[in-house]
């Protein structure tokens, strides 16, 4: 897989690269060499199952990590300047009402990059493959075009994951702020609530594959994030069937109170799974139904 990211160009550049990239990861988790210990008698190749198809997919994304460093450090340095103007800004403005919520605002601006993180790769990821051009050639892989886009989905999550929790740690070097980092009750509970903001990016790319030309939209719904995240302080009842509010209420008190996962009331956590569960299986369906009638209408393959 690597000499192939390396030999493929075109008039994209790094664009195509990236492209024939995530075809030659779906194809190597189609295709398995026969079972060597069977003394060297060959029965074939061995059918893959997602497993193989998320371990190339994330190894897809390390190699792109790898090669194009320069992309991921500048994301991290746009959100620290975002942060900073927003820190300085506001203790200007505000003062101490900033100062006495600063905890808050860590968490939910962390909450926030993750969200926005995982949303954007996997809906300009969608619409980039419709504009490469490549996108059919998913639909011809053994596991389908939806697998390959939830595997690839998965991938984003976890670099989203990696490239936000060094965020955090400047975040807290930036204010002089200290919080509690259950590593396990921070990764299940931001992990959970970012699954239905995942399923949302399903969605926007689904749309994206049907009507094309939609970049307008997919970034207006990026806007209505930092609502969500701070949705918990409306103290509104159904604000926490929303995508990220019951997450960012659950992250708050686990960082800054020190709650573990198996501390909240099961009826919360209850909730945070449901919604999580009924966004991603919501935008997976719109996912589906959208690139199914793109096929039927001819125009998969357009832009």
């Amino acid at each position: 897989m690597t000499d192939s990211v390396d030999d493929k160009t075109g008039p994209n550049g790094t664009s195509d690269r990236r492209a024939d990239g995530g075809r030659q990861a779906a194809s190597e988790a189609g295709r398995r060499p026969a079972d060597e210990g069977t003394g060297g008698r060959d029965d074939g190749p061995r059918s893959a199952g997602l497993v193989d198809l998320t371990l190339a997919v994330l190894k897809r994304e390390y190699l792109i990590f790898v090669r194009y460093p320069a992309d991921a450090v500048g994301g991290i340095v746009v959100s620290l300047l975002f942060f900073a103007l927003l820190f300085y800004g506001g203790r200007a403005f505000a003062g101490q009402a900033l100062t006495d919520s600063i905890e808050g605002l860590v968490v939910g601006y962390f909450l926030w990059t993750l969200s926005v993180g995982a949303y954007s790769s996997v809906a300009n990821d969608i619409g980039s493959e419709v504009q490469w051009g490549t996108l059919e050639r998913h639909f011809m892989t053994p596991f389908g075009f939806a697998p390959v886009a939830f595997a690839k989905g998965v991938a984003k999550v976890v670099r989203s994951f990696l490239l936000s929790g060094i965020t955090l740690a400047a975040m807290l070097v930036i204010t002089d702020t200290t919080l509690q980092v259950p590593v396990v009750t921070v990764v299940v509970v931001a992990g959970l609530s970012i699954l239905s903001v995942l399923g949302l990016g399903f969605a926007a790319g689904g749309l994206s594959v049907l009507y094309k030309r939609i970049g307008s939209w997919l970034g207006l719904l990026q806007f209505g994030f930092p609502v969500l995240v701070a949705a918990p302080a409306f103290e509104l009842g159904w604000t926490r069937f929303l995508p990220l509010a019951q997450g960012s209420n659950l992250l708050q008190r686990a960082m800054v109170e020190g709650t573990r996962v198996w501390e909240f009331p099961p009826a919360e956590l209850a909730t945070l799974v449901g919604v999580a569960v009924v966004y991603v299986a919501g935008g997976y369906a719109v996912f589906h139904y959208t690139t199914r009638r793109a096929r039927r209408l001819g125009v998969l393959g357009d832009y």
